[in-house]
């Protein structure tokens, strides 16, 4: 994160808020997201806040699965958005979410993209074996969702293989976008609305296919006792929300 309106940092959000519960005020409303709703958020985060006077959303913005262990250790979190269902379902499996809250409220695409400057101009994947190809930015399948899509993006073009040797973990998808726009690889997979973020600092190579439905889901976290909470997910499916979704780069749910 370059840039924070109220974003708190995932260790700062951990430690400040478990152990010093005051410092939040029962006006606050913590919205825990994956990285690649960052942008799109923030905009979200004012307009609910203009439409209901006295409340402050606390924003904290990380890969799907750090956002879970967050969570899962404590975290007072009220809603929590994840950029894959595989992160959401190991939620509800450990009851960390209120049940009947859960809806998936976008779709996303993942991208292969390269620096805008590179002397290295790729034409597809098959391209990424070539030889001048030397560093491949990925997020960590382990816990960034859009890792594990590229990873399934990899496997369908056949060239895991090939490519493992390449790969760089980043752990974030903004992360492996930062490596690609400061040329620190040769190419990186993304989300298609962190492409579109990045705007002329990458150069688009290909959409990826992907086995599983890039499908985002965001639900009220079981602790949270703040009512304010259902609201907010009900905003981001409200025509409003979706607008500002879609104006990011979003699909439709």
């Amino acid at each position: 994160m370059r840039k924070r309106l109220v974003t708190i940092p995932a260790l700062v959000l951990t430690l400040a808020l478990c152990l010093a519960p005051g410092l939040a005020s029962a006006a606050d409303l913590t919205v825990s997201a994956a990285a690649s709703l960052t942008d799109a958020f923030k905009v979200l985060k004012d307009s609910f806040e203009k439409a209901h006077p006295g409340t402050t959303i606390i924003t904290n913005f990380a890969a799907s699965g750090s956002l879970l262990r967050q969570i899962e250790n404590g975290a007072p979190v009220d809603v929590f958005a994840s950029a894959d269902q595989k992160t959401m379902n190991e939620a509800v499996e450990k009851k960390l979410i209120a049940t009947g809250t859960r809806v998936d409220f976008v779709q996303n695409g993942i991208v292969l993209v390269q620096p805008s400057d590179s002397k290295i101009h790729l034409k597809g994947m098959a391209d990424l074996a070539k030889p001048e190809v030397k560093r491949i930015a990925i997020g960590n399948p382990a816990s960034v969702p859009a890792g594990r899509y590229s990873t399934e993006g990899i496997a369908l073009a056949k060239l895991t293989e090939a490519l493992q040797p390449k790969l760089v973990p980043a752990e974030s998808v903004r992360q492996t976008l930062d490596y690609v726009t400061r040329g620190e690889v040769d190419a990186g997979f993304v989300f298609a609305t962190d492409a579109k973020h990045a705007g002329a600092k990458v150069r688009f190579v290909q959409d990826v296919s992907t086995t599983t439905k890039v499908a985002y889901p965001i639900a009220v976290v079981a602790a949270s006792k703040n009512p304010m909470a259902k609201r907010f997910v009900d905003y981001v499916m409200s025509a409003e929300g979706q607008k500002v979704l879609q104006s990011f780069g979003f699909k439709k749910p």
